[in-house]
């Protein structure tokens, strides 16, 4: 296939998936923060706790829309520019994504127009649980997206199929406790929690600064200062848990996160800064902390972290053990009898993806000489210093972000919110977590490259019979139009943050004067 129809399909969906996920976890974060504040509401009474839960509802509901929107486009992608993705791993990937739409989406949709109509019309208990029944299924949607991208990191459950030439699911346990994916979630939506609080913390401190509605501001800013310094601590906490998982299903990754070329006596030093090179297959100027990796990365002082060198001579021996399974599965499609092939076959087949990487060179693995081989072995390889800076922007971040939310929290306890340096930094932070969180979205996905579904499908093989025109067409199409609707998104929220909560106090003023009760 064309190099260039598998760059521009990575390029597309690359640019859908990033776009869509500046609103999830902004939704995530934002229906948690509604069901506290509403719970404040139903415990007090006081209407203040309403105009306020009513205010930030909006601003959900103008960021839900456009990530419903973005989402459905997402999946559609799998069947039109990675079909052969879809053929191969659909019978295990495509199961999370079914059980999300029937669980989790239909929940959401379900109770987010009784959330959005159903004040004065439910009673202030019955409101709370649909607003809560609202950010569960925001929270499973989540939940089983990380479980299928979690399956693609750490394939477990699953097993290849000669007879249909497919991965088919072996253990759905296996698949839904796979620990890749359980600890991506705990950490993504705690990075969803952050986002949310850092934008409610951010519009509140601009209501202080210009002295506007600053009944809802400072309540905002105090709920949105213990949320967001515990979810702040728990992201740093649960990235940590994320990094172990590295450890024992990949271990590339984790040493193109650290630059780490050679393997070092346990335990490994964390390089703090360096400039990593490539080309030279060494990291220049690096500044080391002694035992901190080893630590981190496998809880001991004894454990052992692989370095790129050794873990790509792994990679040359998997490929040619893959080269066996290719082999052996080419026997069986003509002898499907074959009691040998078969054997041989059950013996290799961990290893066919590894086999398949040789496809980019040769048609046939089988004929790939020894420098083809250890020419695919560095392909195993991600781009090193991409990964190691994104990973220390986004730590970096993430550390500014206890410290924020920490001097918020104080601030809030000693009800000084007239401190103005710390407004200002807090309106000027808003961008900062969805920085991180893209940076966190590129280390997953272009760590785990060349494969598609690690060490099971390359994604050069994944790709749609596209043509470069068509997808050149397609790019072009998709920029405008989601260029469009971020104009519509930013608009909105700055048109509904200029207004402030007044149209809310206007609804419940006009709902008490029609002579509905207070507490409906």
């Amino acid at each position: 296939m064309d190099p260039a129809v598998i760059d521009l399909s990575r390029l597309q969906f690359a640019l859908t998936a990033l776009y869509h996920f500046l609103f999830v976890p902004l939704t995530l974060g934002l229906s948690l923060l509604l069901v506290i504040m509403e719970s404040i509401y139903v415990m007090t009474g006081r209407p203040i706790w309403r105009t306020t839960t009513r205010f930030w509802g909006t601003l959900f509901g103008i960021n839900f829309v456009l990530g419903v929107a973005t989402g459905i486009t997402m999946e559609f992608q799998f069947g039109m520019n990675w079909s052969y993705y879809s053929h191969y791993v659909g019978d295990i990937f495509g199961a999370p994504l079914a059980i999300e739409g029937l669980m989790a989406f239909f929940l959401e949709a379900t109770f987010v127009g009784l959330m959005f109509f159903g004040w004065g019309k439910l009673s202030r208990v019955g409101h709370l649980f649909v607003t809560g029944m609202v950010a569960l299924g925001t929270n499973l949607s989540a939940l089983w997206i990380l479980i299928a991208n979690g399956w693609m990191q750490n394939p477990v459950g699953a097993a290849f199929n000669p007879a249909t030439m497919r991965m088919e699911v072996s253990n759905f346990e296996a698949v839904l406790f796979n620990p890749v994916a359980q600890a991506k979630f705990v950490h993504t939506v705690s990075a969803g929690y952050v986002i949310a609080s850092v934008f409610v913390i951010g519009v509140s401190s601009y209501y202080l600064l210009k002295s506007k509605w600053v009944g809802v501001a400072k309540r905002s800013f105090t709920v949105a200062a213990a949320f967001g310094l515990a979810a702040s601590l728990s992201v740093v906490v649960l990235g940590d848990e994320s990094g172990y998982t590295l450890t024992d299903n990949q271990k590339m990754k984790l040493a193109a996160i650290e630059a780490m070329w050679r393997t070092e006596p346990a335990p490994a030093s964390l390089t703090a800064f360096g400039l990593p090179d490539l080309k030279a297959r060494q990291t220049n100027f690096a500044v080391q902390i002694p035992y901190v990796l080893g630590l981190i990365a496998t809880r001991s002082l004894d454990g052992k972290v692989s370095g790129i060198f050794d873990l790509v001579a792994i990679s040359e021996t998997r490929i040619e053990s893959g080269v066996l399974a290719y082999d052996a599965l080419q026997t069986l499609k003509a002898q499907p009898d074959n009691a040998e092939a078969r054997g041989r076959f059950e013996l290799h087949s961990r290893d066919l993806g590894y086999g398949l990487l040789l496809k980019r060179y040769v048609a046939d693995p089988r004929q790939a000489d020894a420098a083809t081989i250890r020419k695919a072995s560095w392909d195993t390889v991600p781009d090193v210093p991409l990964m190691f800076w994104s990973f220390r922007i986004m730590a970096g971040i993430g550390f500014g972000m206890i410290a924020f939310f920490a001097t918020a929290f104080l601030l809030a306890t000693r009800r000084k919110f007239e401190v103005r340096w710390f407004l200002r930094i807090a309106v000027l932070a808003i961008p900062l977590p969805w920085i991180s969180t893209e940076l966190g979205w590129l280390i997953s996905e272009i760590g785990r490259q060349p494969w598609a579904v690690e060490g099971v499908l390359p994604t050069f093989l994944g790709a749609s019979s596209l043509s470069v025109a068509q997808l050149l067409a397609s790019i072009v199409g998709f920029t405008l139009l989601y260029g469009g609707l971020a104009v519509v998104e930013v608009g909105l929220i700055l048109h509904t943050i200029k207004k402030g909560p007044f149209a809310q106090q206007q609804a419940f003023a006009a709902m008490q004067a029609e002579g509905a009760p207070a507490a409906a």
